[in-house]
């Protein structure tokens, strides 16, 4: 009786190819990008703490409303960030959105025909143009009328959202005011600018925002052919424009 071997059964060795480089693998990338994105990020810092207050603002406005449109809910400003000092290619459409802040309310809306606003190389011109009957203030009186009241404190609650500079303009016409006491239109016109200062900084406008306040008398007519024209009788709010921000002053010193 003859008796077979088993048959020897083969041996097989699977060799895995580790991908990597390196003992470590990938895993020191990982941890080198964290390392340079924490050096960019403090960097950053320390730049921002070194730039002008303009940067500033305007970075962090950024990051409270990176889309630009915080200020559309209940402001009327739609695609103005809130914060921002506006530039020359904004005040369009800061015009645009007082406009349309007037069309909303019925009382203002009857008086678009006294309100000019117009895009000057100072700013933003708004002004409050007089008829023959005293619409935003009486005859000879420093006092608004109650639609120049509203006039203003519509103003007033949309340019606070801004942190543009104003400068106020009193103008009359070229009639004498007749006074014993040797009141003038110089006093006059002075007297309803800083009125219109009171009373937007009254109604939410922050003290300072104003640096100027001028009275103007009759000199600077807005019909010179016609002196005594009752629109020259007005008083001007420039929204100026937000300034430049300062170069950084290079702290390496010319080597000769």
């Amino acid at each position: 009786m003859s008796t077979q071997k088993p048959e020897t059964q083969p041996i097989i060795i699977v060799k895995k190819k580790i991908a990597g480089h390196g003992h470590h693998g990938g895993a020191w990338k990982v941890a080198y990008a964290d390392f340079v994105t924490a050096m960019m990020a403090l960097f950053i810092v320390l730049w921002l703490m070194n730039t002008s207050e303009e940067i500033q603002r305007a970075v962090a406005g950024y990051f409270r409303d990176p889309s630009g449109r915080g200020a559309e809910q209940g402001s009327g400003q739609a695609g103005l960030g809130e914060g921002l000092a506006l530039g020359r290619n904004d005040m369009g459409k800061l015009r645009e959105k007082l406009e349309a802040a007037m069309k909303e309310m019925p009382e203002l809306e009857a008086l678009k025909d006294q309100v000019q606003m117009t895009v000057t190389g100072e700013g933003l011109r708004i002004e409050l143009l007089e008829q023959e009957v005293g619409t935003f203030f009486e005859s000879g009186s420093a006092e608004p009328t109650g639609p120049g009241r509203e006039m203003l404190a519509m103003l007033a609650a949309e340019l606070a959202r801004l942190p543009n500079k104003l400068m106020i303009e009193g103008h009359t016409d070229a009639r004498p005011y007749a006074s014993r006491n040797g009141y003038s239109n110089w006093e006059l016109s002075a007297d309803r600018a800083n009125a219109v200062r009171r009373l937007m900084e009254q109604h939410g406008l922050p003290a300072g925002r104003i640096d100027e306040v001028r009275g103007y008398a009759d000199r600077r007519p807005r019909k010179p052919d016609d002196p005594a024209h009752p629109s020259n009788r007005r008083v001007s709010i420039i929204v100026k424009y937000g300034r430049a921000p300062e170069p950084v002053a290079s702290t390496q010193s010319a080597s000769h």
